[in-house]
This record gives structure tokens, sequence and C-alpha cells, in this order.
């Protein structure tokens, strides 16, 4: 139990650094390019690769693992989690695994939003014309 609130203390943390930062960049952008969202998932990608190094060389409690990664990166960007997980395919020398969850992933990821946008307009259509 003490794990689950710790990933989601952690969780809100990043949750709202990621609104944060996300949010101050939105005002130097003009929301024309995601420069937010671009700027939360390549700083999380660095700063998961910078303390999996740390936490590879040095002992740490798996509740603080779990609070970092899980639950304050997990929070901050999902996309820093992926990235390591590649990462780790590319290192063990599982290079057709790691494209392949690559594309997959973002190919399959845009499918997928367009195929529940669609649904919902499709759903909203249908009860619209049966009201």
């Amino acid at each position: 139990m003490q794990k689950l609130i710790f990933i989601a203390f952690g969780g809100a943390i990043g949750t709202l650094l990621r609104y944060f930062v996300s949010g101050f960049d939105y005002r130097f952008s003009n929301g024309i390019f995601p420069s937010g969202t671009l700027l939360v998932n390549l700083t999380g990608s660095l700063i998961i690769g910078f303390l999996w190094g740390i936490f590879e060389r040095f002992t740490f409690s798996p509740t603080l693992r779990m609070f970092i990664f899980v639950g304050l990166l997990g929070g901050f960007t999902t996309f820093s989690t992926f990235n390591l997980e590649n990462f780790a395919l590319i290192r063990s020398g599982e290079l057709k695994i790691a494209l392949a969850n690559i594309l997959i992933s973002n190919i399959v990821g845009i499918i997928l939003v367009f195929a529940g946008f669609m649904t919902v307009k499709i759903l909203m259509n249908s009860l619209k014309g049966g009201i």
C-alpha cells in the first residue's frame, strides 16, 4: 500500500509539473507548434536516462525508484518510459523489437486517436438524428 501512495504522490507532482511547463511554453509559442508537449517529452527522456544511469550505479530503495520512474516521470510524461524501454531493447541488441515497438506505438497510436475521435463523431450524429 505504501508503494501505491508514493506512486500516486509522484504522479500528482509529475502531472502538475507537466501542466506548468507546457503552460509556460504555450505562452511563448502561441500554440502554433506543440512545443510544450515536445519540451516535456524530451526533458522527461533526458531526465529518465540520467536517473537510470545513476540508479544503475548506486543503490536506492524500490519505493524511491517507483516514486520517481512510475509516479513522477510517469505523471510528467509517459514518453520518457517509452523511450527508456526502447533504449533497453536497443542496448540488449533487440533492434527489430525496438523498431517494431516505435513504429507500432506511433502509427497505430495515431490511427487509434483518429478512430476514437470518429467513433464519438458517429455516435453523436446518430444520437442527434434519433432525438
